[in-house]
């Protein structure tokens, strides 16, 4: 089983976890991992991009000049694509972008994506993560600490004063158990996770 570091908001090492083989230590596949990514990203499109095709621009009901005899090329309407205002050739019109994968790939994904954190040495353990005001400089102090100033923090559940306090920090962001997916892992360089959060995740995905 694979074994990491738990560190205190300081940056000390404090103990030792050792981490379940089945959620930490699997063998990352990447072709699923690529694809759980491809659909995250897919059902984030709202897909209301919209334009016009020529028969829904105003105008250009008139033939603006007699087809032979001018010097002209033969024009039909001055909505036509190739002119001024003229209509949109095959116009994007608003779509559902949204799929499913299956829920097994999308579960093995996740576990490549955090057995990969763990074999890179991008994963860190804090013991505990309490603050006790609203205050991005404790944030920040504790990701120097660790050396993770891009990371993703998971906590077990939603703390308003973690999420509030590391929300102007670049490159840096908050999730919980319930909501963290193979994109955000992957996204950043490092993935700092509070103890409680490491029990929850193997309790989930360990079945």
């Amino acid at each position: 089983m694979p074994k990491v570091n738990v560190y205190d908001m300081a940056g000390k090492i404090v103990g030792e976890l050792e981490l379940s083989e089945y959620v930490f230590g699997v063998e990352p596949n990447a072709a699923v991992m690529h694809a759980a990514i491809t659909n995250y990203l897919a059902n984030q499109r709202q897909g209301t991009q919209s334009a016009l095709t020529r028969t829904e621009v105003s105008g250009g009901g008139k033939k603006p000049w007699r087809q032979k005899g001018t010097g002209h090329a033969r024009q039909g309407s001055t909505r036509a694509p190739q002119w001024r205002h003229g209509g949109v050739v095959f116009a994007p019109k608003p779509r559902e972008y949204r799929y499913a994968i299956n829920k097994k790939a999308k579960k093995l994904a996740f576990r490549s994506a955090l057995s990969d954190k763990v074999a890179q040495n991008s994963l860190i353990v804090l013991d505990k993560l309490e603050l006790d005001a609203i205050k991005t400089k404790s944030v920040v102090s504790m990701l120097g600490a660790l050396g993770a100033e891009k990371a993703l923090i998971v906590t077990a559940a939603k703390d308003e004063k973690v999420v509030r306090s590391a929300a102007n920090i670049p490159g840096v962001e908050t999730s919980t158990v319930g909501t963290v997916n193979t994109f955000e892992v992957m996204k950043y360089d490092k993935l700092v996770i509070v103890k409680d959060a490491v029990a929850k995740l193997e309790e989930v995905y360990a079945q």
